[in-house]
């Protein structure tokens, strides 16, 4: 196996790492900002189209499911193969299908792109910071993360905006249209990407046929459990039951596709499970806060996005700052402190009366924002340097797996708490239950704090 240290690019100069920072960073913006516009442009692609408003979610979820699916594999295939070549292939797929989506005259052409954009997306998301380690001096690493962070949070506060503006200039094809040049520029600064570690392990077929199974059983049974929970259960059973032939399969192997061996790693470990609960506290706040500003305050649904901007503006702000000193700080502490935060404004907006207006709702996000940013830079730096440079695949698989997982996690949330206790009241409750998953995160960071004395 070739050794990590020498696969970085400290020796060759400033132009040639900024080009393979830069198709990082690209790439990332091109997904993020993909979600964001395709999200805005659901009912007209619905009314274009002459589908039902239900069956559009099809372009949402079809990307969203071939992403969970993917994660894992497009690690351990970036670790067979070398993170370069898997990580650019991502980034072509990813450029073809949005050529497709723009050309799509059917809804199920439309959703079999995006099923493709999301087999690509799956690749960029799972290697892209760990091509950002073997691409800065290691002393830079955790400002690498920190600018991930801040281009994800900049592109998700952009994308419904941009979204709308393209709507009003063009017809719904140009969203995916737009994805082209940038694209274009991206596969050409791939040729700069370190090639990574390689030769750790395969991907084995059956393995990630299971993994397919109980990633698609599992968000299937998530979106059903609201309308069908007999069938969500089935599904969850199906998924229950993929997972531990999965594990049972991988478990012997060196580099498993489920990578056992990095949650053997305490530091890893809880790295994890901070991220699955800060990620579902958020969203399940995030989600909740339309529902809040406009029934509940009565905000017209431009005002209501303008109020929510100041949400990932400032998870953008922290961030930046997080990044000038991430790997000076100790990172415990700043993870704890900021789900600490997030903790806070959570709970202010649970018992924030309605009768206060919005101005002081919006301080409140701003402050969820601030704890998010703070939270995730040092997070991500603590899950990847506790594991070895040559998992850094595997390590930026689950990172992806764990977002996921908690951003499905808080949606589900919401919509059982509108099933159960009605529109009314289900927004301020999720605001609590998302205060107690970032406590969660809190306190889970918090256990790193004696092992950060020596390493931030």
């Amino acid at each position: 196996m070739t050794s990590a240290p020498a696969l970085r690019l400290e020796q060759d100069g400033q132009p040639l790492r900024r080009a393979a920072i830069f198709a990082v960073l690209a790439s990332m913006a091109l997904v993020v900002l993909d979600a964001g516009v395709a999200n805005v442009a659901l009912p007209t692609i619905a009314r274009t189209l002459r589908v039902a408003p239900g069956a559009a979610i099809l372009v949402v979820s079809a990307y969203q499911t071939a992403l969970v699916m993917a994660l894992l594999p497009c690690g351990a295939l970036g670790e067979r193969f070398g993170y370069r070549r898997v990580f650019a292939g991502g980034a072509a797929l990813f450029t073809l299908a949005s050529a497709l989506c723009a050309l799509a005259p059917t809804l199920a052409w439309l959703a079999a792109a995006r099923f493709a954009q999301g087999l690509g997306g799956a690749a960029i998301m799972a290697l892209g910071v760990a091509l950002l380690r073997f691409s800065v001096p290691a002393g830079r690493f955790g400002a690498a993360i920190g600018w991930n962070a801040l281009t994800v949070a900049l592109c998700a506060a952009a994308g419904p905006s941009l979204g709308a503006l393209i709507l009003t200039g063009a017809g719904w094809p140009w969203l995916f249209a737009a994805n082209l040049p940038l694209g274009a520029l991206v596969l050409v600064a791939t040729r700069a990407l370190p090639a990574g570690p390689r030769g750790v392990g395969g991907l084995d077929v059956v393995s990630a046929v299971l993994n397919a199974a109980m990633f698609g059983a599992l968000v299937a049974g998530a979106e059903l459990a609201p309308r069908t929970p007999a069938g969500a259960a089935a599904l969850l059973g199906v998924a229950a039951i993929a997972l531990a032939a999965l594990i049972r399969r991988e478990a012997p192997r060196r580099a498993p596709l489920i990578p056992i061996d990095l949650l053997r790693i305490d530091a890893f470990r809880i790295s994890v499970i901070a991220s699955v609960c800060c990620f579902a506290g958020q969203t399940a706040g995030l989600a909740a806060l339309p529902f809040r500003l406009q029934h509940g305050l009565g905000l017209t649904p431009l005002t209501t996005g303008l109020c929510m901007t100041a949400w990932p503006l400032s998870v953008a702000a922290s961030a930046g700052v997080v990044a000038r000193v991430a790997d000076r700080a100790p990172g415990a502490w700043l993870c704890a402190g900021g789900a600490g935060l997030l903790c806070v404004g959570l709970t202010g907006l649970a018992l924030w009366p309605a009768t206060m207006g919005a101005p002081g709702m919006t301080g409140l996000m701003a402050l969820c924002g601030l704890g998010f940013g703070l939270f995730q830079t040092p997070n991500n730096r603590a899950m990847f340097l506790s594991a070895p440079p040559e998992r850094s695949g595997a390590a930026g698989a689950l990172q992806g797996t764990a977002r996921l997982t908690g951003q499905t996690a808080g949606a589900v949330i919401l919509t059982l708490l509108f099933a159960t206790i009605g529109s009314e009241a289900a927004p301020r409750t999720a605001f609590g239950l998302g205060a107690v998953l970032a406590l969660a995160a809190s306190v889970v960071s918090a256990l790193r704090a004696p092992r950060a004395l020596t390493s931030p």
